[in-house]
Protein backbone atom coordinates (compact mmCIF):
# COMPACT_ATOMS: atom_id res chain seq x y z
CA UNK A 1 0.00 0.00 0.00
CA UNK A 2 1.21 3.27 -0.80
CA UNK A 3 0.08 6.71 1.69
CA UNK A 4 0.48 10.17 0.46
CA UNK A 5 0.51 11.90 3.60
CA UNK A 6 0.43 16.09 4.83
CA UNK A 7 -0.40 17.82 1.44
CA UNK A 8 -1.15 21.23 2.35
CA UNK A 9 -3.80 20.32 -0.32
CA UNK A 10 -5.64 17.82 -1.58
CA UNK A 11 -8.07 18.21 -4.56
CA UNK A 12 -10.11 15.65 -4.83
CA UNK A 13 -12.31 17.06 -7.55
CA UNK A 14 -15.26 14.89 -6.06
CA UNK A 15 -19.12 14.56 -7.16
CA UNK A 16 -18.83 14.11 -10.94
CA UNK A 17 -18.95 16.44 -13.65
CA UNK A 18 -19.12 20.38 -13.22
CA UNK A 19 -21.91 22.42 -15.46
CA UNK A 20 -23.46 25.80 -13.59
CA UNK A 21 -20.36 27.99 -13.13
CA UNK A 22 -20.97 28.17 -8.85
CA UNK A 23 -20.30 24.24 -9.49
CA UNK A 24 -16.50 24.89 -10.35
CA UNK A 25 -14.88 23.85 -6.65
CA UNK A 26 -12.37 21.63 -6.38
CA UNK A 27 -13.06 19.53 -2.61
CA UNK A 28 -10.28 20.61 -0.97
CA UNK A 29 -8.88 18.36 2.02
CA UNK A 30 -6.51 20.60 4.23
CA UNK A 31 -3.56 18.83 5.33
CA UNK A 32 -4.92 15.51 3.29
CA UNK A 33 -3.57 12.17 2.56
CA UNK A 34 -4.57 9.57 0.24
CA UNK A 35 -4.26 5.86 0.84
CA UNK A 36 -3.66 3.58 -2.42
CA UNK A 37 -4.35 -0.24 -2.12
CA UNK A 38 -2.81 -1.50 -5.65
CA UNK A 39 -4.01 0.62 -8.16
CA UNK A 40 -7.16 1.79 -6.14
CA UNK A 41 -7.74 4.53 -3.76
CA UNK A 42 -9.14 3.00 -0.61
CA UNK A 43 -9.33 6.15 1.75
CA UNK A 44 -8.90 9.87 1.54
CA UNK A 45 -9.18 12.60 4.16
CA UNK A 46 -7.15 14.61 6.90
CA UNK A 47 -4.11 13.15 7.41
CA UNK A 48 -4.69 13.06 11.10
CA UNK A 49 -8.01 11.17 10.67
CA UNK A 50 -6.89 8.12 7.99
CA UNK A 51 -7.14 4.65 9.45
CA UNK A 52 -5.04 2.80 7.17
CA UNK A 53 -1.34 2.45 7.15
CA UNK A 54 0.91 1.51 4.01
CA UNK A 55 4.32 0.02 4.03
CA UNK A 56 5.51 3.45 1.18
CA UNK A 57 4.88 7.14 2.59
CA UNK A 58 5.08 10.05 0.53
CA UNK A 59 5.55 13.12 2.77
CA UNK A 60 3.98 16.24 0.42
CA UNK A 61 4.46 18.56 3.00
CA UNK A 62 3.72 21.94 1.51
CA UNK A 63 2.70 20.91 -1.70
CA UNK A 64 -0.79 19.78 -3.43
CA UNK A 65 -2.06 16.99 -4.73
CA UNK A 66 -4.36 16.63 -6.91
CA UNK A 67 -5.65 13.71 -10.57
CA UNK A 68 -3.15 13.57 -13.07
CA UNK A 69 -4.69 15.78 -16.29
CA UNK A 70 -6.63 14.18 -18.58
CA UNK A 71 -5.80 15.24 -22.15
CA UNK A 72 -8.90 14.47 -23.80
CA UNK A 73 -8.02 16.46 -27.60
CA UNK A 74 -4.41 15.37 -29.28
CA UNK A 75 -2.84 14.36 -32.63
CA UNK A 76 -0.10 12.24 -30.79
CA UNK A 77 1.25 9.92 -33.48
CA UNK A 78 3.02 11.86 -37.03
CA UNK A 79 6.27 12.37 -38.10
CA UNK A 80 8.41 15.12 -39.23
CA UNK A 81 7.70 18.51 -38.28
CA UNK A 82 6.60 22.12 -39.29
CA UNK A 83 8.70 24.78 -37.58
CA UNK A 84 8.74 26.33 -40.96
CA UNK A 85 5.17 27.45 -40.40
CA UNK A 86 5.71 29.53 -37.63
CA UNK A 87 7.77 31.77 -40.13
CA UNK A 88 4.93 31.79 -42.79
CA UNK A 89 2.45 32.73 -39.87
CA UNK A 90 4.53 35.92 -39.28
CA UNK A 91 4.69 36.98 -42.92
CA UNK A 92 0.29 36.88 -42.64
CA UNK A 93 0.08 33.47 -44.50
CA UNK A 94 -3.01 31.61 -43.10
CA UNK A 95 -3.48 28.52 -41.84
CA UNK A 96 -6.02 27.37 -44.45
CA UNK A 97 -3.48 29.20 -46.91
CA UNK A 98 -0.78 26.97 -45.93
CA UNK A 99 -3.14 24.06 -46.33
CA UNK A 100 -3.80 24.96 -49.91
CA UNK A 101 -0.01 25.03 -50.25
CA UNK A 102 0.27 21.28 -49.81
CA UNK A 103 1.51 22.65 -46.00
CA UNK A 104 0.28 21.91 -42.77
CA UNK A 105 -2.07 18.37 -42.32
CA UNK A 106 -1.14 17.41 -45.65
CA UNK A 107 2.45 18.09 -45.43
CA UNK A 108 2.21 15.93 -42.23
CA UNK A 109 0.41 13.23 -43.83
CA UNK A 110 3.64 13.07 -46.53
CA UNK A 111 6.09 12.23 -43.89
CA UNK A 112 3.70 9.87 -41.57
CA UNK A 113 2.90 7.82 -44.88
CA UNK A 114 6.70 7.20 -45.28
CA UNK A 115 7.09 6.15 -41.73
CA UNK A 116 7.11 3.05 -40.62
CA UNK A 117 5.09 2.06 -37.29
CA UNK A 118 8.95 1.55 -34.94
CA UNK A 119 9.64 5.24 -35.83
CA UNK A 120 5.77 6.58 -34.66
CA UNK A 121 5.92 4.80 -31.57
CA UNK A 122 9.43 6.07 -30.96
CA UNK A 123 8.47 9.58 -31.56
CA UNK A 124 4.88 9.23 -29.74
CA UNK A 125 6.73 7.63 -26.82
CA UNK A 126 9.46 10.68 -26.83
CA UNK A 127 6.08 13.27 -26.55
CA UNK A 128 4.08 10.45 -23.86
CA UNK A 129 7.74 11.28 -21.55
CA UNK A 130 6.99 14.75 -21.92
CA UNK A 131 3.06 14.47 -21.40
CA UNK A 132 4.25 12.23 -18.28
CA UNK A 133 6.75 14.99 -16.60
CA UNK A 134 4.30 17.30 -16.70
CA UNK A 135 1.51 15.58 -14.93
CA UNK A 136 -0.91 14.19 -17.76
CA UNK A 137 -1.44 10.44 -16.94
CA UNK A 138 -4.60 9.63 -19.75
CA UNK A 139 -5.27 11.07 -23.08
CA UNK A 140 -6.72 10.48 -26.25
CA UNK A 141 -4.95 10.04 -29.46
CA UNK A 142 -6.27 10.13 -33.03
CA UNK A 143 -5.15 9.05 -36.40
CA UNK A 144 -5.88 11.51 -38.99
CA UNK A 145 -2.53 12.06 -41.20
CA UNK A 146 -2.74 8.22 -42.92
CA UNK A 147 -6.23 9.23 -45.18
CA UNK A 148 -6.11 6.27 -46.32
CA UNK A 149 -7.23 2.70 -44.97
CA UNK A 150 -3.55 1.24 -44.94
CA UNK A 151 -1.94 4.35 -43.16
CA UNK A 152 -5.00 5.45 -40.96
CA UNK A 153 -5.13 1.79 -39.60
CA UNK A 154 -1.04 1.85 -38.94
CA UNK A 155 -1.71 4.70 -37.23
CA UNK A 156 -4.17 3.42 -34.69
CA UNK A 157 -2.18 -0.24 -34.51
CA UNK A 158 0.45 1.66 -33.35
CA UNK A 159 -2.15 3.92 -30.68
CA UNK A 160 -3.20 0.42 -29.37
CA UNK A 161 0.49 -1.38 -29.06
CA UNK A 162 2.51 1.71 -27.58
CA UNK A 163 3.64 0.81 -23.54
CA UNK A 164 3.96 3.61 -21.67
CA UNK A 165 2.93 4.85 -18.24
CA UNK A 166 0.25 7.32 -20.06
CA UNK A 167 -3.36 5.32 -21.09
CA UNK A 168 -4.25 6.10 -24.42
CA UNK A 169 -7.60 6.12 -25.69
CA UNK A 170 -7.44 5.91 -29.65
CA UNK A 171 -9.70 8.19 -31.93
CA UNK A 172 -10.44 7.34 -35.46
CA UNK A 173 -10.14 10.68 -37.53
CA UNK A 174 -9.65 9.56 -40.85
CA UNK A 175 -11.47 12.79 -42.22
CA UNK A 176 -8.92 15.31 -41.01
CA UNK A 177 -8.17 16.54 -44.54
CA UNK A 178 -8.78 16.29 -48.22
CA UNK A 179 -6.28 13.80 -49.68
CA UNK A 180 -5.08 15.96 -52.93
CA UNK A 181 -6.41 12.10 -54.70
CA UNK A 182 -9.90 12.60 -54.25
CA UNK A 183 -12.61 14.97 -54.63
CA UNK A 184 -14.71 15.83 -51.26
CA UNK A 185 -17.50 13.39 -51.66
CA UNK A 186 -15.94 10.49 -53.21
CA UNK A 187 -13.44 10.32 -50.04
CA UNK A 188 -16.37 10.58 -47.56
CA UNK A 189 -17.66 7.31 -49.16
CA UNK A 190 -14.23 5.89 -49.24
CA UNK A 191 -13.80 6.62 -45.52
CA UNK A 192 -17.46 5.51 -44.74
CA UNK A 193 -15.83 1.84 -46.19
CA UNK A 194 -12.98 1.94 -43.69
CA UNK A 195 -15.03 2.38 -40.90
CA UNK A 196 -15.75 -1.30 -40.55
CA UNK A 197 -12.45 -2.42 -41.11
CA UNK A 198 -10.82 -0.07 -38.56
CA UNK A 199 -14.20 0.00 -35.75
CA UNK A 200 -12.43 -2.51 -33.21
CA UNK A 201 -9.17 -0.08 -33.45
CA UNK A 202 -10.76 2.91 -31.75
CA UNK A 203 -13.63 3.91 -29.14
CA UNK A 204 -14.00 7.66 -31.09
CA UNK A 205 -14.76 8.79 -34.59
CA UNK A 206 -14.14 12.08 -34.87
CA UNK A 207 -13.98 15.22 -38.34
CA UNK A 208 -12.08 18.32 -39.23
CA UNK A 209 -15.85 19.88 -40.02
CA UNK A 210 -14.85 23.40 -41.15
CA UNK A 211 -15.60 25.36 -44.61
CA UNK A 212 -13.21 24.46 -47.11
CA UNK A 213 -12.38 20.57 -45.78
CA UNK A 214 -15.60 18.90 -44.49
CA UNK A 215 -19.33 20.19 -44.87
CA UNK A 216 -22.05 20.18 -41.83
CA UNK A 217 -23.84 17.76 -44.15
CA UNK A 218 -20.73 15.53 -44.87
CA UNK A 219 -19.56 15.17 -41.40
CA UNK A 220 -23.00 14.45 -40.22
CA UNK A 221 -23.35 11.38 -42.69
CA UNK A 222 -19.82 10.27 -41.87
CA UNK A 223 -20.06 10.18 -37.86
CA UNK A 224 -23.75 8.80 -38.51
CA UNK A 225 -21.62 5.78 -40.22
CA UNK A 226 -18.98 5.34 -37.12
CA UNK A 227 -21.92 5.15 -34.82
CA UNK A 228 -23.71 2.57 -36.63
CA UNK A 229 -20.24 0.64 -36.18
CA UNK A 230 -20.12 1.57 -32.22
CA UNK A 231 -17.96 4.42 -32.02
CA UNK A 232 -18.82 7.66 -30.17
CA UNK A 233 -18.62 10.67 -32.11
CA UNK A 234 -16.51 13.47 -31.71
CA UNK A 235 -16.16 16.90 -34.02
CA UNK A 236 -13.33 19.64 -34.59
CA UNK A 237 -16.20 22.29 -34.60
CA UNK A 238 -16.21 25.91 -35.50
CA UNK A 239 -12.49 26.53 -35.30
CA UNK A 240 -11.92 29.33 -38.02
CA UNK A 241 -15.62 29.52 -39.29
CA UNK A 242 -19.35 28.16 -37.68
CA UNK A 243 -21.02 26.24 -40.70
CA UNK A 244 -23.36 24.37 -38.19
CA UNK A 245 -21.01 21.79 -37.19
CA UNK A 246 -21.76 22.38 -33.41
CA UNK A 247 -25.31 21.02 -34.37
CA UNK A 248 -24.59 18.26 -35.98
CA UNK A 249 -22.15 17.44 -32.96
CA UNK A 250 -25.38 18.15 -30.57
CA UNK A 251 -27.90 16.06 -33.28
CA UNK A 252 -25.45 12.85 -33.63
CA UNK A 253 -24.79 12.48 -30.05
CA UNK A 254 -21.19 13.54 -29.86
CA UNK A 255 -19.32 13.17 -26.51
CA UNK A 256 -17.64 16.56 -27.04
CA UNK A 257 -17.65 19.18 -30.11
CA UNK A 258 -13.57 20.76 -30.00
CA UNK A 259 -11.98 24.19 -30.85
CA UNK A 260 -15.31 25.92 -30.48
CA UNK A 261 -13.62 29.60 -31.87
CA UNK A 262 -16.26 31.18 -34.06
CA UNK A 263 -19.05 29.36 -31.87
CA UNK A 264 -22.49 31.46 -31.90
CA UNK A 265 -25.11 32.62 -29.20
CA UNK A 266 -27.11 30.53 -31.28
CA UNK A 267 -25.67 27.38 -31.38
CA UNK A 268 -24.31 27.99 -27.66
CA UNK A 269 -28.07 27.67 -26.61
CA UNK A 270 -28.87 24.10 -28.98
CA UNK A 271 -25.58 22.69 -27.02
CA UNK A 272 -26.79 23.76 -23.49
CA UNK A 273 -30.28 21.54 -24.01
CA UNK A 274 -27.37 18.50 -24.54
CA UNK A 275 -25.31 16.23 -22.55
CA UNK A 276 -21.88 17.61 -25.05
CA UNK A 277 -18.83 18.30 -23.35
CA UNK A 278 -17.10 21.53 -25.05
CA UNK A 279 -13.15 21.25 -25.23
CA UNK A 280 -11.46 24.68 -25.19
CA UNK A 281 -7.95 24.37 -26.96
CA UNK A 282 -6.23 27.61 -26.70
CA UNK A 283 -2.47 26.23 -27.81
CA UNK A 284 -4.32 26.55 -30.92
CA UNK A 285 -4.78 30.03 -31.55
CA UNK A 286 -2.04 31.05 -29.76
CA UNK A 287 0.17 29.53 -32.53
CA UNK A 288 -1.77 30.69 -35.32
CA UNK A 289 -0.99 33.91 -33.36
CA UNK A 290 -4.68 34.90 -33.30
CA UNK A 291 -5.96 37.27 -30.62
CA UNK A 292 -8.99 35.12 -30.64
CA UNK A 293 -9.64 32.27 -28.07
CA UNK A 294 -12.83 30.19 -27.70
CA UNK A 295 -15.38 32.64 -25.62
CA UNK A 296 -15.16 30.38 -22.53
CA UNK A 297 -17.17 32.17 -19.82
CA UNK A 298 -20.13 32.48 -22.59
CA UNK A 299 -20.09 28.62 -22.43
CA UNK A 300 -19.30 28.21 -18.70
CA UNK A 301 -22.50 30.97 -17.94
CA UNK A 302 -24.55 28.77 -20.12
CA UNK A 303 -24.01 25.92 -18.30
CA UNK A 304 -22.63 23.96 -20.66
CA UNK A 305 -19.58 21.71 -19.25
CA UNK A 306 -16.14 23.08 -20.59
CA UNK A 307 -12.72 20.66 -20.60
CA UNK A 308 -9.09 21.41 -21.96
CA UNK A 309 -6.79 19.95 -23.98
CA UNK A 310 -3.37 20.79 -25.47
CA UNK A 311 -4.44 19.90 -29.71
CA UNK A 312 -0.64 18.36 -29.70
CA UNK A 313 0.04 18.17 -33.17
CA UNK A 314 2.78 19.45 -35.42
CA UNK A 315 1.24 22.92 -35.68
CA UNK A 316 0.17 23.04 -31.34
CA UNK A 317 3.37 21.34 -31.08
CA UNK A 318 3.31 21.35 -27.18
CA UNK A 319 2.52 18.08 -24.40
CA UNK A 320 2.04 20.83 -21.42
CA UNK A 321 -1.45 20.67 -19.98
CA UNK A 322 0.31 23.14 -17.70
CA UNK A 323 0.74 25.85 -20.73
CA UNK A 324 -2.63 25.32 -21.46
CA UNK A 325 -4.24 25.95 -18.35
CA UNK A 326 -2.20 29.21 -18.15
CA UNK A 327 -3.51 30.09 -21.81
CA UNK A 328 -7.18 29.60 -20.32
CA UNK A 329 -6.46 31.53 -17.26
CA UNK A 330 -4.79 34.51 -18.91
CA UNK A 331 -6.39 34.33 -22.38
CA UNK A 332 -9.63 32.69 -21.68
CA UNK A 333 -10.27 34.44 -18.50
CA UNK A 334 -11.38 31.17 -16.34
CA UNK A 335 -11.14 31.29 -13.15
CA UNK A 336 -7.78 28.83 -11.79
CA UNK A 337 -10.44 26.82 -10.50
CA UNK A 338 -12.48 26.00 -13.60
CA UNK A 339 -8.69 25.73 -15.58
CA UNK A 340 -8.35 22.48 -13.09
CA UNK A 341 -11.87 21.25 -12.90
CA UNK A 342 -11.31 21.48 -17.03
CA UNK A 343 -8.01 19.73 -16.79
CA UNK A 344 -9.80 16.82 -14.53
CA UNK A 345 -13.14 15.34 -14.20
CA UNK A 346 -14.49 17.55 -17.17
CA UNK A 347 -11.57 16.54 -19.33
CA UNK A 348 -12.26 12.41 -18.15
CA UNK A 349 -16.17 13.02 -19.11
CA UNK A 350 -14.99 14.48 -22.45
CA UNK A 351 -13.56 10.80 -23.04
CA UNK A 352 -16.03 9.08 -21.46
CA UNK A 353 -13.75 7.95 -18.38
CA UNK A 354 -15.53 9.87 -15.76
CA UNK A 355 -16.42 7.34 -13.41
CA UNK A 356 -12.97 5.72 -13.81
CA UNK A 357 -10.54 8.46 -13.52
CA UNK A 358 -10.77 12.59 -13.06
CA UNK A 359 -10.61 12.81 -9.24
CA UNK A 360 -9.44 11.64 -5.47
CA UNK A 361 -11.99 9.19 -4.62
CA UNK A 362 -12.61 5.96 -3.03
CA UNK A 363 -12.25 3.28 -5.66
CA UNK A 364 -11.46 5.54 -8.59
CA UNK A 365 -7.96 4.60 -10.11
CA UNK A 366 -4.96 5.83 -8.49
CA UNK A 367 -4.01 8.28 -11.03
CA UNK A 368 -2.48 11.52 -9.32
CA UNK A 369 0.27 14.06 -9.14
CA UNK A 370 2.24 16.53 -6.57
CA UNK A 371 2.58 19.81 -7.58
CA UNK A 372 5.82 21.69 -5.69
CA UNK A 373 2.95 24.22 -5.10
CA UNK A 374 2.03 25.40 -1.53
CA UNK A 375 -1.73 25.80 -2.41
CA UNK A 376 -3.66 25.19 -6.02
CA UNK A 377 -3.71 28.95 -7.33
CA UNK A 378 -0.40 28.87 -8.04
CA UNK A 379 -1.25 26.28 -10.93
CA UNK A 380 -1.32 29.02 -14.14
CA UNK A 381 0.14 31.72 -11.65
CA UNK A 382 3.96 30.39 -11.43
CA UNK A 383 3.94 29.83 -15.48
CA UNK A 384 6.91 28.50 -17.74
CA UNK A 385 7.94 26.13 -15.31
CA UNK A 386 7.02 22.25 -14.65
CA UNK A 387 5.43 22.35 -11.15
CA UNK A 388 4.85 18.19 -11.08
CA UNK A 389 7.16 16.59 -8.40
CA UNK A 390 5.54 13.18 -8.68
CA UNK A 391 3.38 10.95 -10.83
CA UNK A 392 1.17 8.12 -9.40
CA UNK A 393 -0.41 6.35 -12.30
CA UNK A 394 -2.61 2.68 -11.41
CA UNK A 395 -0.87 3.24 -7.47
CA UNK A 396 2.58 3.47 -8.55
CA UNK A 397 5.38 6.36 -8.99
CA UNK A 398 6.11 6.60 -12.69
CA UNK A 399 7.43 9.60 -12.24
CA UNK A 400 9.97 12.14 -9.84
CA UNK A 401 11.78 14.84 -10.35
CA UNK A 402 14.57 13.33 -7.89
Amino acid sequence: MLLIKNASQVLTLEGGIRREEEDYELGIIEKGAVLIDGDKIVEVGETSELRGSAEHVIDASGKIVMPGFVDPHTHLIFAGSRENELSMKLRGYTYLEILKMGGGILRTVRETRKASKELLKKEAKRRLDYMLRNGTTTAEAKSGYGLNYENERKMLEVINEIEHPVELVPTFLGAHALPPEYESGEFIEYMKEVIPKIKDLAKFIDIFCEKGVFSADESLEYLLEGKKHGLIPKIHADEICDIGCTKVAVDVGAISADHLVKTSEESMEYMRKSNIIAVFLPATPYMLLSKEYAPARKFIEKGIPVALATDLNPNCYTESMQMVISLAITQMRMRVEEAIVASTINAAAAIGEVKRIGSIEKGKQADLIIMDAPNYMHIGYHFGVNLVEKVIKRGRVVYSRR
